[in-house]
C-alpha cells in the first residue's frame, strides 16, 4: 500500500469501510460498462457519506462525476474525502478527466483502491492529484478492487480477453450422446431449466461467446440471452472450411458475429465480420489478437470438445464453470479433460456446478 502524507491517514479500517462501499456501488455496472471498468465512488464529510456514484455505461459520466454531482452542498467538498475503487482517469476520452474534476473542486483527501492498468492512465491520474496538493492514499483493499475488475485488468495486462470455459457433462462424462443419422439439429439438454437460465445470465455478463464449427452444425445454437433480460454477447464462431449452413442462427444478423475462417465467405450479411486466419498455425493467439483489437475484454467459451480442449491444453484460460447433470449417455462426445484443482462446488436444483480458477 502506498501512503502519502500519513499524518492525515490514520485509520486504515475506516478507509476499508468506504472502499468496500465503492466496490458495492461499482457492481451495479456489471455487464454494462464495457469497455470501461466498473468503478464506484463515495464522498465522506465528518464521518458521514454525503455523495455516492458509480459508472453505469461507457460514454456516460464516471463514478467520481456522479458522486460529486450527488453532493447537495458543494462547499463541503473542500473539507471532504473522496473514495474511489480505481484510479481517477487523467485523459480525455468520451468524458473529461476525473482527476481534473477532483482538483477543480479542491477535494483535499483522496483514497484509491488500486492503480488503473490502462496505459492512458497508469498512475498519471494519481500523479496529477498529488501535484495539486491533495493527500492521497493508494492500495486500500487492492486485491478486492482487482477482483472486481479482473476482466479489465486481464485485458490490459495480458492483451487478451478474460477467458471463461463453460460446459455441461453427463454423469458418465459426455458432452453429448452419439448423434443418429438425420437427427434434427438442436441441443441436447443435460441440465435443468434453472441451470440454463443461469448460463444465459452469465452470457449477459461477458462481452462475447465462442463456439466451434461442430457445435453449430450439430446444435444450431442462437448463442443469445433469451432466458434473461439483458444484452446479447458478441458471437464468435470458428469455421475453417466454411462448413456451417448459411441458414444457421449464427448468420441471422440478430447479434454482432465474428466468424474465423481460412477464406472469406462471399454472401451478404449486415452484422457479421469475417476474420481470415492461418489454421495451419496455432489459432488461439490469432483469435485472441483479433478479439483484443475489437476491444473484447471477456469471453465465455461454450464448446465443443476440440475448442475447449485447445484452450485447456494451451493453458490459456482464467476460470471454468462445469455442470454435471443426472443423465448418462454411455457413448457420444467425451467431455474435456481438466485438472479440477482449487474448486468451489455448489448445486443448481439437481445439477452439480463446480468453479475452477486457473492460478497458473
Amino acid at each position: 500500500m502506498l501512503k502519502l502524507k500519513n499524518d492525515y491517514f490514520c485509520t486504515v479500517n475506516i478507509h476499508e469501510k468506504y472502499i468496500k462501499r465503492c466496490i458495492e456501488l461499482a457492481q451495479n455496472g456489471f455487464g454494462t460498462t464495457y469497455p470501461n471498468p466498473m468503478v464506484g465512488s463515495v464522498i465522506v464529510y465528518e464521518n458521514k457519506i454525503i455523495g455516492e456514484g458509480w459508472h453505469k455505461k461507457a460514454g456516460q459520466p464516471h463514478a467520481e462525476v456522479n458522486a460529486i454531482r450527488s453532493v447537495k452542498d458543494k462547499s463541503l467538498l473542500k473539507n471532504a474525502t473522496i473514495y474511489v475503487s480505481l484510479e481517477p482517469c487523467s485523459h480525455f476520452g468520451k468524458t473529461p478527466p476525473c482527476s481534473d474534476l477532483i482538483i477543480e473542486h479542491k477535494i483535499p483527501n483522496v483514497v484509491i483502491g488500486t492503480v488503473d492498468p490502462n496505459e492512458k492512465v497508469a498512475g498519471k491520474g494519481i500523479k496529477k492529484i498529488i501535484e495539486s496538493g491533495s493527500n492521497v492514499i493508494v492500495g486500500v483493499l487492492e486485491n478486492e478492487c482487482y477482483e472486481l475488475n479482473k476482466r479489465f485488468f486481464t485485458f490490459h495486462n495480458k492483451k487478451r480477453p478474460y477467458i471463461i470455459l463453460k460446459w455441461a457433462e453427463s454423469q458418465d462424462g459426455f458432452l453429448a450422446p452419439e448423434k443418429e443419422i438425420n437427427q434434427e439439429r438442436k441441443p441436447v439438454w443435460i441440465t435443468s431449466q434453472y441451470s440454463r437460465q443461469l448460463v444465459h445470465k452469465w452470457r449477459s455478463e461477458e462481452q462475447a461467446i465462442l463456439v466451434g464449427t461442430q457445435t453449430v452444425i450439430d446444435d444450431n445454437p442462437k448463442l443469445n440471452v433469451r432466458d434473461w433480460s439483458a444484452n446479447n454477447p458478441v458471437r464468435v464462431v470458428l469455421d475453417q472450411n466454411n462448413r456451417i449452413s448459411k441458414d444457421s442462427f449464427v448468420f441471422d444478423d440478430s447479434v454482432k458475429t465474428i466468424l474465423f475462417t481460412k477464406s472469406e465467405i462471399s454472401f451478404p450479411t449486415e452484422n457479421t465480420t469475417f476474420e481470415v486466419i492461418d489454421f495451419k498455425q496455432n489459432i488461439i493467439p490469432q483469435i485472441l489478437a483479433v478479439l483484443f483489437e475489437n476491444q473484447i475484454q471477456s469471453i465465455i467459451i461454450e464448446g465443443g470438445l476440440q475448442t475447449l480442449q485447445s484452450f485447456i491444453d494451451e493453458n490459456i484460460w482464467d476460470e471454468a464453470r462445469i455442470f454435471t447433470g443426472k443423465s448418462s449417455f454411455q457413448k457420444g462426445t467425451k467431455a474435456p479433460v481438466l485438472s479440477k484443482k482449487n474448486i468451489t462446488k455448489t448445486y443448481i436444483q439437481n445439477d452439480e456446478l463446480i468453479y475452477v480458477i486457473n492460478h497458473d
